[in-house]
């Protein structure tokens, strides 16, 4: 069998997504990874040993676009860079100085959900899957060409958790089968333009927007509280002034529609307490709250 040539790679990375990910390029004798370049104000400590455990130099800097970063990974010769949950934005000379470019792994099927929190605003829109994306780099936010794209399905028992695991995986799974693409001269870029014309991006979720808002549907309190589990800030509202955390609401299926208070508790059980919504009720199961909750307590936005 003739012996694949091996592709050189420059991987800049952070977190969970990158170690994925590392291991498996590392497991493949024909990519190899020249060296690896942390986020500048945390380096990722684990990624700092995977490095020296493999043997591969370990790189920080506050500017990547600088002349003096330049030069130092130009001396490395790589044939393609990598992006993996990296913090800084490449600029047009980083990004062409490998033979195939620099591409960048992102967690939503562009030209669909660019930009930030989008395994949340999956979750929150009530999509019925996911999508992850490999793609070349340009100096737009996720709008280069897709090079690979995988979709998983969302069902009701998905939350952000479930969707993060997954995407851990499947990162890991289409960034390698765009480097062997690449490698092998097997790749088909596609414009983002030709699945749609405009596209849609989702801004950063910031501190505040954690606040549940109880006049919503069911269905839309249900796809929040969901969405911003752990390891999420989890949705929070205030009782009698004294804020709670909920990690978890039900669907109640059979209950009826019907005119009233939004944020009100109209029933409580074992384990569980029911709040009036836009359109009907839902179930809160899973919760931090220091006061017993009791029927016709009102819920609040704000203290």
């Amino acid at each position: 069998m003739e012996q694949q040539e091996l592709v050189r790679i420059g991987y800049f990375a952070d977190g969970p997504w990158a170690h994925r990910a590392l291991e498996k390029i590392t497991s493949d004798d024909s990519k190899r990874i020249e060296f690896i370049c942390a986020r500048y104000d945390r380096p990722d400590q684990i990624l700092k040993e995977m490095a020296k455990s493999r043997n591969i130099p370990f790189l920080t800097h506050p500017k990547i676009n600088s002349k003096d970063f330049l030069s130092q990974v130009q001396a490395y010769g790589c044939d393609l860079f990598v992006s993996m949950s990296f913090n800084q934005i490449f600029r047009k000379e980083l990004i062409e100085m490998p033979a195939f470019k620099t591409i960048n792994c992102h967690a939503g099927k562009l030209p669909f959900y660019r930009g930030r929190n989008i395994l949340n605003w999956v979750l929150i829109n009530d999509e019925k899957e996911f999508g992850v994306t490999a793609h070349f780099m340009d100096e737009g936010i996720d709008t280069g060409d897709i090079l690979v794209q995988e979709c998983l399905p969302i069902s009701d028992l998905d939350n952000y958790r479930t969707l993060l695991e997954q995407a851990y995986v499947l990162c890991a799974e289409v960034v390698y089968k765009a480097i062997d693409q690449l490698q092998k001269g097997l790749a088909k870029p596609r414009h983002q333009s030709e699945i749609h014309p405009v596209g849609m991006y989702c801004c950063a979720r910031q501190e505040g927007d954690e606040i549940l808002n109880w006049e919503q549907t069911s269905r839309e309190i249900f796809n929040f509280v969901r969405a911003i589990c752990s390891p999420g800030p989890q949705a929070r509202s205030f009782l009698n002034g004294i804020e709670m955390q909920i990690e978890r609401v039900e669907l109640i299926h059979e209950s009826p529609k019907y005119l009233g208070i939004p944020g009100v508790v109209v029933g409580k059980g074992l384990g569980y307490f029911i709040v009036k919504s836009l359109d009907s009720t839902v179930r809160v199961t899973d919760w931090n709250f220091t006061n017993e909750v009791r029927i016709g307590d009102r819920f609040k936005q704000h203290q």
